[in-house]
C-alpha cells in the first residue's frame, strides 16, 4: 500500500516482533548466568515503548538483597535511573529528561566501561542515537567497579528482583546485551536518510561471555531451552525464562507486532489508548486495557483517522450496570466533553444497553453486549462511516458528522460504573477477519507525507553573536524565504526578512515600526542558511540567538492576479508556505497568495507606516483579528479580513489601514496546513501538570501559541532546538524583547504536544488557545521523544 521506510531506507533492516510486559500480570523475564562475564565492561541496546507512566519502573536489574545490586529503570518522574549498590551508593545517575511518550518507540543503550581514568565516560546513556549528558544527579561508579550485571547472579528484565515489584508496563523489541565491549548506538541503529529518524540496525559484531540477542519472535513460552519467546538469537543459547507471559489467544496474547520500523501492512507502530489525554480512567496492560470504577471517564486513541478504512476490536471484559460506549469522537474534545455525559458533539458510539448514539442522541438501537462479547469497529474515513460488529455480525452504519477535527477511537463510561475493555488494533491477532479493505491502526497504513524530514522547509538554528559578520548553517542545508531572529540571553527586539522584501530590510515583529534597511542585519539568503552583520539585534557579541527559517520559492517571485490586486509572491506550495507583497487600495479586496489551498495563518505587516501586525488563524476566524505585536485578545471587526476567510487562491482583506490603506505597500505571510508537516488548530487549557494533549500528526519542531479569549497573555514560542529533551519550558514572546523565560513546562512527542504546565498560560484553565506548529518528523516514521 504504502512503501516501507526503514533504518537503511527501503532495503533496511526491519523488525518484526515485540514483547509486552503487562504489570498488571507482574510479567517479567529472568536468568542466572552460568558463569561471570566481565562486571566492567558492557553494552545493554533495546527499543523500549512505554505503557503506564508516572510510577518506577525496571528495565534490567541484576543482584540481590544483602549484596551488590544495580538496575537501570524509569522513575516515578519518567525520569531514567542507574542505580549501583554495594553496601553504599557507586553509582547513581538520574537524566534531567523526561520519557512520557507512549506512541512511539526509544532507542535505549546503556555502554559502560569503569576501567576509563574519565568518570565520566564509566557509564554512558544514549536516546535515539544521541548520547544524554544533562543528569539531576550524577554519582559516576569508581574506577574498575564491577558491576552484578554479567555475573554468576539473578538478573531479570522487567521487574526489581530484590523486592518482586517494580515490574515495567510496555513493550520491547531487539533487545542485545554485549559482553566486554563499551560500544555506541551505531552499533545497533543508523539515522535513516530518506526520513532522517533513528532506526534499528541489525548487530553485527561478538556478543561474548554472557551476550545475549531477544527477538522475541519464537512464538511460544517454553522454558528451561533455548526456545520461546526467550529464546537467545545471539547463537550463544543464553536464553531468558518467561513469566506471566502468554501466548494464549486472546486479550492476555503478549507476542505482538508493535515494532519501531513499518514494516508491512501488519508489522509496525501501533496504536494504543492515551494516557497523556488526561483524566482518561486506568490505562493499563500495555495501554490496551481501559478500565474504570465508579466515575464517569473516557479514553482517546494515539491516532487521528483522518483518511483510510481502518478496523479494531474492543473485548468487553467486565460490565457492571451494562452501560458502556465504544466508537469514534472527535480529536478536538475537549476533556468535559469526551468524558461527560453521552451527548458529546461530533461523536458516534455503541453502547452496551443497545443505544447507539450520534451527537448525544440515540439514532439506533443495536443487540445488547456483555462480557465476553467483541464488538469490532470498521470505520472510513473517507466517507465517515462507522459499522459496528457483534461477535463478527454486522449491527449497522452510522454516517458521521463532518467534524472540526479528525475522529479519533474513543471509549465511554457515561456513568458511574464498573468496566473493563481490552482494546485490539491489530498488534494481536484479530478475533474475526477485518472487512475487505479495512486495515489495523499502526503507521505503516498511516499515508506517506509528501515531507519526511521537516527541517529541510523549516528549522531553528541556535547561533552565538560575534559583534561581526558571520553565517549561519542550518541542519539540512537549505536556502530559507523568510528568517526570523530572537537573542535568547538579551532583551532586544526581534527581526524579520525575507527574501522578496530582499535581505536587507527588516520589520520587527513586536513593534509596530515601519520597515527598515540596513547593511548590517540579514546580509544574504543562502544556499544552507544565511549571513549576519554587525547588528546588535542579530549579533550583539557573546550573546545568544535562535534564527527560525521558512522556506518559500529559494528566491524566485512571480506576480499573482488572482486577486483584486496584483501581488509578488514566493512561494513553496510543497510546504504550504508563501511571501506575498502588495500594495493597499483602500477598498475591500483580495489579494493572491499562490499556494493553491487555503491558507489557515496569514499575517499582514504595513512596510510604509507604523501598523499592527494583523494575524488570521482558521480557529479564530474571518469575523476576527489578533495582533501579533501584542498581548490582546481576539477582536471583532469586519474591515480587517471583510469577514471572508480564505480560498484557495486568495484572501481577503477590508478597507482598516492595518492591511488595506490606499498606496501603501504590505507584506503577508502565508501558511496552509501540510499534513505530517505543519498544524494549525486551537485547544482548552484544563489549568493542572496533567495538561491538555494536542494532537498534530508529528513530532513538532516549533510551536507557537496565543490565548484568544484572555487580554494580557502574550505569545508564546517553543522549539526543539532550544529544548532538545523533555520537558521543554524555554520559552520566548513574539510580542516582547524579552530574553528567554524558563519554567514554562511542555512535553513534545512523536505525535502532539502536551501541556505540562499546573497553571497560568499557556494552559490556563477553561482559557481557548491557538497554535501554529511545524513538524521536525511525520508521526508515520517518528520516534518517542
Amino acid at each position: 500500500m504504502f512503501p516501507v521506510l526503514s533504518a537503511n531506507g527501503t532495503s533496511g533492516y526491519n523488525l518484526n516482533n515485540s514483547l509486552r510486559f503487562r504489570r498488571s500480570a507482574t510479567a517479567y523475564l529472568s536468568r542466572t548466568p552460568a558463569s561471570a562475564g566481565s562486571q566492567t565492561t558492557w553494552t545493554w541496546s533495546g527499543w523500549v515503548k512505554r505503557g503506564i507512566l508516572g510510577s518506577q519502573q525496571k528495565i534490567l536489574t541484576a543482584g540481590s538483597t544483602g549484596s551488590l545490586f544495580a538496575s537501570f529503570e524509569f522513575i516515578a518522574g519518567d525520569n531514567f535511573q542507574f542505580f549501583a549498590y554495594n553496601g553504599s551508593i557507586n553509582a547513581y545517575l538520574v537524566t534531567t529528561q523526561v520519557f512520557r511518550d507512549p506512541s512511539a518507540w526509544y532507542h535505549i543503550v546503556f555502554a559502560v566501561d569503569t576501567t576509563q581514568a574519565t568518570s565520566t565516560n564509566r557509564i554512558k546513556i544514549y536516546v535515539n542515537g544521541t548520547q544524554v549528558t544533562a543528569f539531576s544527579t550524577s554519582t559516576y561508579p569508581s574506577q574498575n567497579f564491577a558491576f552484578p550485571i554479567n555475573n554468576n547472579v539473578i538478573h531479570n528484565i522487567g521487574r526489581d528482583n530484590i523486592n518482586a515489584g517494580d515490574y515495567f508496563d510496555g513493550y520491547m523489541a531487539e533487545v542485545n546485551f554485549v559482553n566486554a565491549q563499551q560500544l555506541t548506538p551505531s552499533s545497533f541503529g543508523s539515522t535513516n536518510a530518506t526520513t532522517g529518524v533513528w532506526q534499528p540496525a541489525k548487530y553485527t559484531g561478538t556478543y561474548g561471555t554472557n551476550g545475549f540477542y531477544l527477538q522475541f519472535s519464537d512464538i511460544a513460552t517454553t522454558s528451561g531451552s533455548n526456545a520461546g519467546l526467550g529464546k537467545d538469537f545471539s547463537g550463544n543459547a543464553n536464553y531468558w525464562t518467561t513469566n506471566n507471559i502468554s501466548v494464549t489467544a486472546g486479550t492476555t496474547y503478549d507476542a505482538m507486532l508493535d515494532v519501531p520500523t513499518n514494516t508491512s501492512a501488519t508489522v509496525a507502530n501501533y496504536a494504543v489508548m492515551n494516557p497523556l489525554s488526561s483524566a482518561s480512567g486506568t490505562l493499563t496492560n500495555g495501554n490496551l486495557t481501559f478500565s474504570n470504577a465508579g466515575a464517569v471517564k473516557g479514553a482517546k486513541g494515539t491516532f487521528a483517522l483522518e483518511s483510510g478504512k481502518w478496523y479494531w476490536e474492543n473485548t468487553i471484559t467486565t460490565l457492571g450496570a451494562n452501560d458502556l460506549g465504544v466508537g469514534i469522537l472527535f480529536d478536538g474534545a475537549t476533556d468535559g466533553m469526551r468524558d461527560g455525559t453521552a451527548t458529546s458533539t461530533y461523536s458516534v458510539f455503541y453502547q452496551a444497553n443497545t443505544n447507539v448514539r450520534k451527537n448525544g442522541s440515540v439514532v439506533a438501537n443495536y443487540a445488547s453486549y456483555t462480557t465476553g462479547d467483541i464488538i469490532g469497529i470498521a470505520y472510513d474515513a473517507g466517507a465517515r462511516s462507522i459499522t459496528f460488529y457483534k461477535n463478527n455480525t454486522s449491527q449497522g452504519s452510522i454516517t458521521a458528522d463532518a467534524p472540526t477535527s479528525p475522529y479519533v477511537v474513543w471509549i465511554i463510561q457515561p456513568n458511574s460504573i464498573t468496566a473493563t475493555v481490552n482494546i485490539n488494533f491489530g498488534q494481536r491477532p484479530f478475533s474475526y477477519t477485518p472487512p475487505s479493505g479495512f486495515v489495523a491502526l499502526n503507521t505503516f497504513n498511516l499515508p506517506t507525507p509528501t515531507i519526511l524530514q521537516g527541517n529541510k522547509y523549516m528549522d531553528a538554528t541556535l547561533y552565538t553573536g560575534n559583534g561581526s559578520t558571520q553565517t549561519i548553517t542550518n541542519v539540512a542545508g537549505f536556502k530559507p524565504d523568510a528568517v526570523w531572529i530572537k537573542s535568547r540571553s538579551t532583551v532586544l527586539d526581534h527581526l524579520l526578512s525575507d527574501s522578496v522584501r530582499g535581505a536587507s530590510a527588516f520589520l520587527q515583529p513586536n513593534l509596530t515600526n515601519a520597515e527598515g534597511t540596513a547593511g548590517t542585519v540579514i546580509t544574504s539568503f543562502n544556499s544552507n542558511g544565511f549571513s549576519i552583520g554587525s547588528s546588535a539585534t542579530i549579533n550583539n557579541n557573546t550573546s545568544t540567538f535562535v534564527g527560525w527559517q521558512w522556506q518559500a520559492g529559494q528566491g524566485t517571485n512571480t506576480s499573482n492576479t488572482s486577486g483584486s490586486i496584483t501581488s509578488t509572491v514566493s512561494v513553496n506550495a510543497t510546504a504550504g508556505f508563501s511571501i506575498v507583497t502588495y500594495t493597499g487600495t483602500g477598498a475591500n479586496a483580495t489579494v493572491g497568495h499562490g499556494l493553491g489551498v487555503a491558507p489557515s495563518m496569514v499575517i499582514v505587516k504595513s512596510k510604509t507606516t507604523a501598523e499592527n501586525w494583523m494575524v488570521y488563524h482558521i480557529s479564530v476566524g474571518a469575523t476576527k483579528y489578533i495582533y501579533l505585536d501584542s498581548n490582546g485578545a481576539a477582536v471583532t471587526l469586519s474591515t480587517i479580513w471583510n469577514n471572508t476567510a480564505p480560498t484557495s487562491s486568495v484572501f481577503s482583506i477590508g478597507t482598516n489601514v492595518t492591511v488595506n490603506q490606499s498606496s501603501t505597500n504590505y507584506v503577508a505571510y502565508c501558511w496552509a496546513e501540510i499534513a505530517g508537516f505543519s498544524k494549525f488548530g486551537s485547544y482548552t487549557g484544563n489549568g493542572s501538570a496533567d495538561g491538555t494533549f494536542v494532537y498534530t500528526g508529528f513530532r513538532p519542531k516549533f510551536i507557537m501559541i496565543k490565548c484568544t479569549d484572555t487580554a494580557g497573555t502574550a505569545w508564546v514560542t517553543y522549539d526543539t532546538s532550544r529544548d532538545p529533551y523533555n520537558v521543554a519550558g524555554n520559552i520566548l514572546l513574539p510580542n516582547s524583547s524579552s530574553a528567554e523565560l524558563s519554567g514554562y513546562s511542555l512535553d513534545i512527542i512523536s505525535n502532539g504536544f502536551k501541556q505540562r504546565q499546573g497553571g497560568g498560560d499557556p494552559n490556563a484553565s477553561s482559557r481557548n488557545y491557538i497554535y501554529a506548529a511545524f513538524a521536525e518528523n511525520p508521526f508515520k516514521n517518528a520516534n518517542a521523544r
